[in-house]
């Protein structure tokens, strides 16, 4: 029997297995945060689908999403990164993830986990809308706006609300899986 899914995915293998077992699950880790925060990031004007078939390609090149690791690239690092097939070569998404990594530690530093910074803006719980097609979901919301703001306060680049929406629905901040698809309902009755 064939479940019925969100159809982002469409028909391409590696986007049903991250809609099917990652997209929209809590996350409560903060180098997998990390992680979001720089493709997300690389995905800014073009498709998940492109990011999500480089995204081994940014494991290694982004040293296994390690922000304490990346925070120590130098310009000579940057510039290899630049040569690099496995990633988008974009030299402001480059020097972004670096950026990121710095403000990700230091909101590490201040609140003990960046995990705990994130949660705090929904009082620790996912926020659960109820869509039933794509086009109800908004590309950004009042959350993703105060949030985006804050990181930008704090330094972050390539955070706007819409990338920061799409961030928020891939860490399972916010749970968008249509009503239809099997995961929504899986997701609710989970305790992460």
């Amino acid at each position: 029997m064939t479940q019925t899914r969100c159809s982002w995915p469409g028909e391409d293998d590696l986007m049903i297995i991250y809609h099917d077992e990652e997209w929209g699950v809590p996350i409560h880790d903060d180098r997998k945060w990390f992680e979001k925060i720089i493709l997300d990031g690389a995905q800014a004007g073009l498709s998940w689908k492109t990011i999500l078939h480089k995204r081994e390609g940014y494991r290694r090149a982004f040293e296994g999403f390690d922000p304490e690791k990346v925070a120590r690239f130098d310009e000579g690092r940057l510039a290899d990164l630049m040569l690099d097939p496995g990633i988008v070569r974009n030299r402001l998404k480059i020097a972004s993830a670096v950026k990121n990594a710095r403000a990700f530690l230091q909101i590490r530093q201040e609140f003990g986990s960046f995990n705990a910074w994130i949660w705090s803006f929904t009082g620790g719980k996912p926020v659960i809308n109820r869509f039933n097609t794509l086009q109800e979901i908004p590309a950004r919301t009042d959350l993703s706006d105060r949030i985006s703001k804050e990181l930008k306060k704090r330094g972050f680049t390539f955070v706007g609300s819409t990338i920061v929406y799409a961030f928020l629905q891939a860490g399972g901040v916010v749970n968008d899986h249509l009503g239809s698809c099997f995961r929504k309902q899986e997701l609710e009755g989970s305790d992460f």
